[in-house]
């Protein structure tokens, strides 16, 4: 039977926050009703990890998070109060640092080595002098120049030795330890450290496919480490002289040189790896290195220990960080159920508008589809077009967001990708030259005409699978589109070519490189929208700021309610225990400022006519025109949607933004100039009175609408299909942007403090204390008590029914009925009746009702309908249960 939480709540962990301190706030969690604590990853991490996703050991729990003793306290504190737990896994990728022992060996042995097969490496790429090396780009300048400088160094410790540059240490080849060694032993007089030397150079090359003989390399390694260790310890003299011929060698750059060109790995310049990187990355991250866990073996080491705590009940289900970056993301769900067949399983997949699920043996999706058609059916459709409209008056540029998408898409495959272009380049390169009538397109057109059909794709990848010759209509039709829209885009290029790669990628072609082609190509679109869309467009297409969201499209002007009911409808009939959420660690805003800016859709005019005077009052305070009218419009939307915000933490945020954005500064090429002169004018804006009186008076107009939208999201999230979470601190109202900012430490004290005193209150002094989020957290409680004691009121069994509102504002309500026991009731477009609902009426179920957030019972007859006047006199929302 699946273990199926009734809720989650999603902590950061990390060594401000250990196993012992989620532990102290267990009983509060309890109390307000969570059933599993969902806890970031928490294996062995790189040192100083503030999310984890960066795994060094799969076999052992984070020290800096409490070890295995503290997570087993942890655990068995959860056990005692009654709370089960859910774990976020990473099996896409691992950190390179040097705790990574797998990788470390890689660095040493490379093709020998005993962990070669588990990362993503490709050992023969097309240029000779990175073939079976690793390109490792952290020089702070060019090699020769950082070699010149006695920047790279080689070091002894002991019996080990290692090379010494930027601040890090790589291990040196075994072969390689011959020339010192050698030179060594003559200044020694020692022939048993000659014998040592000559026997590290004889190590075999082997097929890293050839399990005996590379651990038989492993162990002979192994035996000379001995040997060299003892001669180390007991022998003062042979010291002495491998010292002198390592000091030697660093005086010397040419010998260093040919010495570090018998290194599996290649030191370089750090810009190198746009363009050079030989193994896949997370995204552009060149620290995280693919795993090929496709691999059974790679798989059951990575996942040793989730898969001990999930057939021992510690775990109840994971959450699998990223399944798209996988080479066959059903095989990894099916072996992944197969092994734990209870668990409840989630996947991290972003599914673009129109896109559902795939039949994978899990239970659904982390919750960004949700949280995209809530806030779609929350704002002023016509608001949003208008708003678009005046935008682009106010900023001077009309771009459609589709093209800037594009564009972005575009720029990231011929920056940050590069290195991923140039490999699937070389693959189908390969392929056109066993096709004489392909043969003659060159590598150039290849490398354009790849990163064309990458960014024309409108979703994060497709799931063909060569292997099983497995293709979806809806997946030939996807490939088809980005292929033919890649031609008419680039009538530069020979339309032959898109073609020849839409056959390839549909399977009508096929062999060893068309397979090996089709499956990382599915790889690359997901880095290609994450990076190209998510990261960057969403950054520069401003119109409406809160419809940018991971997994959204800001350029849908929302959706109508009959949308949103069809969606639910079909979740249900789907994926019935999926994640439904509203904020998580990689939102762009917290679900509260995004249900605030959603009210400015609601009166376009009236924000485009602040907008236009804070800009007019601004020049006081501009160092030239540095601060363009696009930054003004995206600063002044931010400041509305997380007022009141320090100074500090505007300043970091719109520093951020605007590196991502990539328009007028980046991360790589910092503008030094224009970031000045937006922390000098952030600073100059806030420390202005009358400026920040403007905004408080704004804000003031709009607060009680965001609010109500906001509690109305949060009752949907509750009681709509699915299982619901609460990001950390989310309780109450979160005005939290990207991060690190939503990273900030949680007041639990003050949550646990308010916890208490409000079950003492009615929902009058509830309301009294708006401005505290007390009316928040009296939701949150009552509805996450309710699914506690009524699970399947809200299960697979539960039906799903609209409900119809009548009157001058039956727009402005969004109702449902799950099963025959539970109705929600929310609230729409507030600014748009004045807070009156005049004749508004919504027809109930008959029956007798409880409404949970007020006490108040309702006797309903047939085709009886109530005033929603009545209905949401004392609260915004109502939670009904038939009594």
């Amino acid at each position: 039977m699946k273990r199926i939480p009734a809720s989650t709540y999603r902590l950061q962990l990390h060594k401000q926050f250990t196993f012992e301190d989620a532990g102290k706030i267990s009983d509060y969690l309890k109390e307000l009703g969570v059933s599993h604590v969902y806890s970031s990853p928490y294996l062995q991490a790189a040192p100083d990890s503030m999310h984890g996703y960066d795994v060094v050991d799969h076999r052992k729990v984070n020290e800096e998070l409490g070890g295995l003793e503290g997570h087993t306290q942890f655990s068995q504190r959860l056990g005692e109060v009654g709370l089960g737990q859910v774990l976020d896994i990473v099996p896409n990728h691992m950190s390179l640092a040097r705790q990574n022992r797998y990788w470390w060996d890689v660095l040493e042995n490379g093709m020998n080595s005993r962990y070669a097969g588990f990362f993503d490496v490709d050992w023969n790429p097309s240029e000779e002098r990175l073939r079976e090396k690793v390109l490792v780009p952290i020089l702070g300048d060019q090699y020769g120049r950082v070699l010149a400088a006695g920047g790279i160094v080689v070091k002894r410790s002991g019996s080990t030795f290692v090379v010494d540059t930027s601040g890090q240490t790589f291990p040196i080849s075994p072969e390689s330890l011959s020339t010192i060694l050698a030179r060594a032993a003559d200044y020694a007089r020692s022939d048993t450290l000659n014998f040592v030397g000559a026997s590290y150079g004889r190590l075999p090359s082997t097929d890293m496919n050839d399990r005996r003989t590379v651990l038989a390399r492993h162990r002979d390694k192994n035996v000379l480490q001995t040997l060299l260790d003892r001669l180390c310890n007991e022998e003062q003299g042979v010291c002495d002289a491998v010292d002198r011929a390592v000091r030697e060698l660093n005086a010397d750059p040419d010998a260093l040189d040919a010495f570090l060109t018998q290194q599996h790995y290649r030191l370089a310049y750090w810009k190198t790896a746009d363009q050079q990187l030989v193994y896949r990355r997370f995204f552009d991250v060149n620290t995280l290195i693919g795993l090929r866990v496709e691999r059974e073996f790679v798989f059951d080491e990575t996942h040793a220990l989730i898969l001990k705590w999930l057939k021992s009940g510690v775990l109840d289900g994971v959450r699998v960080d990223h399944p798209d970056g996988l080479r066959d993301p059903m095989q990894y769900f099916q072996r992944l159920r197969d092994r734990a067949p209870e668990a409840w399983i989630i996947g991290e997949k972003i599914l673009e508008p129109g896109e559902w699920l795939r039949d994978w043996p899990i239970e659904g999706t982390s919750g960004y589809d949700f949280l995209n058609i809530v806030l779609g059916v929350l704002v002023d459709r016509d608001g949003v077009e208008r708003l678009g409209e005046l935008c682009a008056e106010f900023a001077g540029d009309a771009t459609p967001f589709p093209a800037i998408a594009h564009d972005k898409k575009i720029a990231v495959t011929q920056e940050a990708l590069g290195s991923d272009v140039n490999r699937l380049a070389t693959i189908f390169v390969n392929i056109c030259e066993s096709h004489r009538e392909e043969r003659d397109f060159t590598r150039a057109e290849i490398r354009r005409a790849i990163r064309e059909v990458a960014a024309c794709f409108s979703v994060y990848r497709t799931y063909v699978v060569p292997d099983r010759n497995e293709i979806r209509e809806e997946d030939r039709k996807r490939i088809e589109r980005a292929c033919e829209s890649a031609k008419n885009n680039r009538t530069d290029i020979d339309g032959l070519l898109f073609d020849f790669m839409r056959d390839v990628l549909t399977l009508k072609i096929s062999g060893k490189d068309e397979t090996e082609f089709v499956q990382r190509f599915q790889q690359f679109t997901g880095p290609v929208m994450a990076k190209g869309v998510e990261d960057t467009a969403f950054y520069c297409f401003n119109r409406l700021t809160a419809l940018c969201e991971v997994g959204g499209d800001p350029d849908c002007g929302g959706f109508t309610v009959e949308a949103f009911h069809d969606y639910q409808r079909k979740v249900l009939a789907t994926t019935p225990y999926t994640m439904t959420t509203l904020s998580t660690h990689d939102t762009k805003r917290a679900d509260d400022v995004r249900a605030r800016i959603a009210v400015l859709s609601e009166i376009p005019h009236e924000f485009a006519s602040v907008a236009s005077r804070w800009s007019e009052y601004g020049r006081r305070y501009q160092l030239g025109d540095l601060i363009d009218t696009g930054t003004q419009w995206f600063l002044y939307q931010t400041l509305v949607g997380a007022w009141p915000i320090t100074q500090e933490r505007l300043t970091e945020y719109m520093l951020k933004a605007m590196r991502e954005a990539k328009e007028r500064t980046s991360w790589v090429s910092n503008n030094a100039e224009y970031e000045t002169a937006l922390g000098q004018y952030i600073e100059a804006m806030l420390g202005d009175t009358v400026w920040v009186g403007e905004i408080e008076a704004f804000v003031a107009k709009i607060l009680e609408a965001g609010r109500f939208n906001s509690l109305t999201q949060t009752l949907l999230k509750h009681t709509a299909p699915g299982v619901p979470d609460l990001y950390q601190g989310g309780e109450l109202w979160d005005l939290s942007l990207v991060d690190p900012d939503n990273r900030r430490p949680v007041d639990y004290e003050m949550r646990r403090a308010l916890l208490a005193e409000m079950k003492h209150l009615d929902v009058r002094g509830v309301m009294a204390r708006m401005d505290e989020g007390l009316p928040k957290l009296w939701l949150i409680h009552h509805a996450l008590c309710l699914r506690n004691e009524q699970r399947d009121w809200f299960g697979a069994e539960a039906s799903y029914e609209p409900l119809t509102a009548t009157g001058r504002h039956a727009e402005c309500v969004l109702a449902y009925a799950r099963g025959k026991n539970v109705v929600t009731v929310g609230q729409r477009l507030g600014m748009r009746r004045e807070g009156e609902w005049a004749d508004t009426r919504l027809k109930l179920p008959e029956g007798a009702w409880l409404n949970r957030l007020t006490g108040e019972r309702l006797e309903i007859e047939r085709a009886q309908e109530i005033a929603l006047s009545a209905l949401l006199m004392e609260f915004p929302v109502a939670l009904l249960t038939r009594n």
